[in-house]
């Protein structure tokens, strides 16, 4: 059986997604003084605007029901 391997954040992060929907299951990332600096453009001249995360994200999955015809 092949196995495909993942190689970037967002492909990882659909990946976990595809396979927790439905399941009643719940993603949580927690930040603790977590700074990410923003940029306003492309290019070496860019400003940077910076956000400092602290706190939890939840993401909370669930099925779709079926609908009668």
């Amino acid at each position: 059986m092949a196995t495909e391997h993942t190689t970037n954040w967002p492909d990882l992060a659909i990946g976990l997604y595809d396979r927790l929907t439905g399941r009643n299951s719940e993603i949580a990332y927690e930040f603790v003084d977590m700074h990410i600096k923003i940029p306003s453009g492309t290019g070496p001249s860019a400003e940077h605007a910076e956000w400092v995360l602290s706190g939890t994200v939840k993401i909370h999955t669930s099925g779709k029901a079926e609908r009668p015809n």
